[in-house]
């Protein structure tokens, strides 16, 4: 049988000071630890190709890297995005690369509106959804820069 004694005085006051202690550790672990999970396992997009074929048309060639791990948990889909943010294609990648990283996969007949100069690919997976580590590539030039968005939860 547990019996509580009350603790008054200085004990009182030591037992708080070391609870103290041991939240405010709590806390700086929280602070430290939850940044680098919050990005952890996401899909990255580490490089795009583009090129305009005779239809006008554009074939897009991306680069994702991402832990994959199996059915439950793999890179799934990469789209194009304007920069008013309409999606303008979607790859959909049908099974895990889990020994196959980084890989590359393509996507033909990708409409580009002619005033658009620049897209940006952001991908996703089957755990966390959109990832923030994107990349835009400027058409006529083809140089890509890596880019981190600032994503709206969905409340669907």
């Amino acid at each position: 049988m547990l019996i509580y004694k009350p603790v008054h005085g200085q004990a009182l006051k030591k037992e708080m000071k070391m609870l103290k202690k041991y939240i405010y550790s709590c806390y700086l672990c929280l602070i430290v630890l939850i940044p680098a999970s919050i990005h952890a396992n996401e899909v990255e997009v580490l490089d795009i190709k583009a090129t305009q074929a005779t239809d006008k048309t554009w074939r897009f060639s991306v680069t994702l890297k991402h832990a994959d791990e199996g059915w439950n948990h793999y890179a799934n889909e990469w789209q194009i995005i304007a920069p008013d943010n309409k999606i303008l294609g979607t790859r959909t990648l049908y099974h895990p690369h889990v020994n196959e990283q980084p890989f590359t996969r393509s996507l033909d007949g990708v409409k580009i509106p002619e005033e658009l100069h620049s897209v940006r690919v952001i991908a996703k997976d089957t755990v966390h959804g959109l990832s923030s580590k994107a990349a835009e590539i400027e058409l006529a030039t083809g140089k890509v820069k890596q880019i981190r968005l600032k994503l709206k939860k969905s409340t669907d």
